[in-house]
């Protein structure tokens, strides 16, 4: 029988030229790791020997070798019709005797006794999921299928697949030789996640490479939809070394819209044994699996990285039945795991633009051309080399015209569906889930595609400016201090990571406030007595979460999570939130909380604004975050920095209200540093320095309160120099006071990113750390390089 058919518990890895990568890695991991806790579907697989004999009779293959010879697959056209022929072919050829007899003899095995056992029937070809080519979605996959006759037909179309379109075209240019491909069906139980969740998740970030997370998608239903990018799922990342030490991990949630969901056919004599089914508005607005639960697929997904030792692209699915979470296919990730790392690519727009639709960012590159709406395959021919191809929601039959795209924008779609693989693997900026991209952007209309700004991917009217700079980091020449980065957007924090770097020297939590909230804080405290229009606004803000309040705290963790995560085990300095009150103003239901001020620069902010009775409540919100992500989480590498200190007395009040919050000074390694940006800071640094462990300098307020200057003020911009001597001899103060006691001195403001001669200033004073803008490190630690051996 095994000519024919062999049990997945009898393959290995090591017969991926019997039954392909997929079946062979499910035969793998049943065999190595159902004990270490990874849960596989059962079943069996037909053998490329099998497939061959299959074609092999009646001169089929000689036909098929035949036309695929004499055929020029840049010919989109003759591709579609040669491929359609050699497909017709294949499902009217009758399968030999022998392999229809042990096909029908193993599935009645597999169905031990229960007729009505319902099984997927997936491809599995003999060069696919190797270390060096993903075939993404090349071959079908068939689900729900029920009954001897239904799989035996399924097979055929599993064996025809080989034979598509996207197929043909992907071996070509990636030379594989279509002689050599064979293809194993594999016959596996279904889990009966259409009464649950499934989806993708991949042992790395897709978009950074970062090795240290496991990134999760989820949705509702069985999991072709998310393969297919027929939903925007829920996304989750969980932290690998936090897992490994038992505590909470999941770092970030991405509420997906999660619209459809694909379920068994209600019609038992339908061709189709799916459906596809919308999803109720209560469920889109919850996520579909729970913290737990994504713990769970990480902690599998870990395992199996473990024994394959790389980088792993893994399906899963929910059984709603038992309620167990199940693997049903790994295979190698295949892009960013073979990029190199010690060159680093930015991309920077030199222009600003109207934005004129947003989705998710795949990749980091930027894109311009005619956009080119296709609502059908059949109209793929519109694509011109160059043109940004807009469209509902790819799948593989996409892929001929997708390497003809400068980008690639959908409506639907989330960062594992098949048009973002494609992309990735393409080298092309794709913007994917945009909802309303194929009715906005119009045919012919030039654009920008950007997704070098984070995790929103912008589409720009107009073809905008950009540029691409590469730096090699093989060898980072020495600097006699350390450079560390201002980094306030977590979607970029695992990016930022792989730069050169001493760790985080200023986190804004207001930028988290500001992208991940959106609320004013004080609306959410008091949720119950909002008027009706901004309650109804906040609600959808906080779907997902238990409450208004802990939408906020859990927002704040994932944000600080991240970005302690990115950098670990290196200091994170997170500066409590420094909004001034007209940007307070600006959050949803801002208006009934904050006072009008004349000069917001100069009133209610910092630390006069947290031990205020007015905000007390908001900033104990702060603190309950901070305190998770210290003690619970255990990112001991966050440390706490105080935004504008006006006085002595202020400094002692905030030190003793963070101690109140389970947040003291030198508990769990706790280093307070207070931000350095009043010149009264300065002139009596010997003093604040006895309630913190050290500075962080803001070139920028220090400057502008040093010359008497507003710097969002045109009129006097030209004044605006942090290099002027007044605003050094402050700098020079600060630095010397904390070197008298032994204590961390660094500077956070814009001043050496603008700047590299003030950083060599800087450097000879001795300072301890610059904190950089990322985009500026690399030639700021050049220049500084030269500056000393010179």
């Amino acid at each position: 029988m095994e000519d024919y058919i062999i049990w997945f518990e009898n393959l290995g890895m090591s017969d991926v030229e019997r039954v392909g990568g997929k079946n062979a890695s499910l035969g793998e991991m049943i065999s190595n790791l159902a004990n270490a806790g990874v849960s596989v579907p059962g079943g069996f697989a037909t053998t490329a020997h099998a497939y061959r004999e299959f074609l092999a009779k009646d001169g089929l293959r000689d036909r098929i070798d035949e036309a695929l010879d004499a055929l020029d697959i840049n010919d989109v056209n003759e591709l579609a019709r040669v491929g359609a022929d050699i497909r017709q072919w294949v499902l009217e050829q009758p399968f030999p005797a022998d392999l229809e007899k042990h096909l029908e003899q193993s599935f009645i095995k597999l169905q031990d006794g229960n007729r009505n056992l319902a099984v997927a029937v997936r491809s599995s070809a003999t060069a696919e999921d190797l270390p060096d080519a993903s075939f993404a979605g090349q071959q079908e996959t068939f689900l729900n299928v029920v009954g001897f006759e239904q799989v035996k037909k399924s097979v055929k179309e599993v064996f025809a697949s080989l034979f598509n379109d996207r197929a043909i075209s992907y071996r070509v240019h990636h030379g594989f030789d279509h002689k050599l491909v064979a293809l194993s069906a594999g016959i596996q139980k279904m889990v009966r996640s259409e009464t649950a969740a499934s989806g993708v998740m991949f042992t790395l970030d897709t978009e950074s490479g970062f090795r240290d997370v496991v990134f999760v998608t989820a949705s509702y239903g069985l999991g072709e939809t998310v393969v297919q990018g027929a939903v925007n799922p829920d996304e989750f990342y969980v932290h690998k070394p936090t897992l490994e030490d038992g505590r909470p991990a999941v770092l970030r949630r991405n509420l997906g819209s999660k619209a459809i969901k694909m379920v068994y056919s209600a019609d038992k004599d339908s061709d189709h044994f799916v459906d596809t089914v919308k999803v109720e508005q209560d469920d889109r607005n919850r996520f579909c699996i729970s913290d737990a639960e994504v713990t769970e697929l990480a902690k599998q997904a870990m395992i199996i990285e473990k024994h394959y030792d790389r980088p792993m692209d893994i399906e899963w699915a929910k059984d709603g039945d038992d309620g167990r979470i199940y693997i049903v296919q790994a295979r190698p990730e295949t892009v960013k795991s073979r990029a190199a790392a010690n060159v680093m690519e930015r991309y920077l727009l030199k222009e600003q633009g109207k934005v004129i639709v947003e989705g998710r960012s795949i990749g980091h590159k930027i894109g311009s051309g005619a956009v080119r709406v296709v609502d059908s395959i059949k109209d793929m021919d519109k694509v011109q080399p160059g043109d940004v191809l807009v469209t509902d929601m790819t799948d593989p039959d996409w892929e001929p015209v997708m390497k003809r795209a400068a980008a690639i924008v959908t409506d639907r779609g989330g960062r594992t569906c098949h048009a973002a693989i494609i992309a990735r693997e393409l080298g092309i900026p794709a913007v994917v889930g945009c909802g309303d991209a194929t009715e906005v952007l119009k045919d012919g209309q030039e654009v920008t595609v950007s997704c070098a700004e984070g995790d929103t991917g912008l589409i720009y009217e107009g073809s905008l400016d950009f540029e691409l700079r590469e730096n090699t980091v093989e060898s980072m020449p020495a600097i006699p201090f350390k450079i560390m980065m201002n980094v306030g957007n977590p979607d970029r924090a695992f990016d930022f990571q792989a730069l050169p770097n001493e760790g985080v020297g200023l986190a804004r939590l207001e930028f988290i406030i500001n992208r991940m909230i959106g609320v004013h804080p004080k609306a959410l405290l008091n949720y119950d007595s909002l008027p009706r229009d901004i309650r109804q606004t906040v609600e959808k803000r906080f779907s997902g979460y238990a409450s208004p309040v802990d939408f906020y705290v859990d927002k704040l963790v994932e944000g600080i999570s991240t970005l302690a995560a990115a950098f670990h085990p290196k200091k994170v300095i997170v500066r409590l939130s420094d909004f001034k009150s007209n940007e307070y103003a600006n959050l949803i239901g801002g208006t009934l909380y904050e006072p009008d001020e004349e000069n917001p620069m100069l009133g209610f902010r910092g630390a006069s604004r947290y031990i205020s009775d007015t905000f007390r409540d908001c900033f104990e919100l702060e603190c309950r975050a901070l305190k998770k992500v210290r003690d619970e989480m255990g990112f001991t590498n966050v440390e706490i920095m105080v935004p504008f200190v006006r006085t002595v007395g202020e400094a002692s009040q905030v030190v003793d209200l963070l101690a109140e919050n389970g947040l003291k000074r030198g508990d769990n390694d706790l280093r307070l540093i207070m931000m350095c940006e009043l010149p009264a800071n300065a002139l009596l640094a010997d003093q604040f320095l006895e309630h913190f462990d050290g500075f962080s300098i803001g070139s920028n307020d220090l400057t502008q309160l040093t010359l008497g200057l507003d710097r969002d003020s045109g009129i006097i911009a030209h004044l605006f120099d942090e290099r002027n001597d007044a605003v050094k001899a402050l700098l020079s103060n600060a630095i010397q006071a904390c070197k008298r006691a032994d204590k961390y001195i660094g500077i956070c403001g814009q001043g050496p990113s603008d700047h590299p001669d003030l950083a060599k200033w800087l450097m000879d004073e001795g300072i301890d750390t610059v904190s950089l803008n990322p985009d500026s490190v690399l030639d700021t630690w050049f220049f500084l390089a030269d500056e000393s051996i010179d």
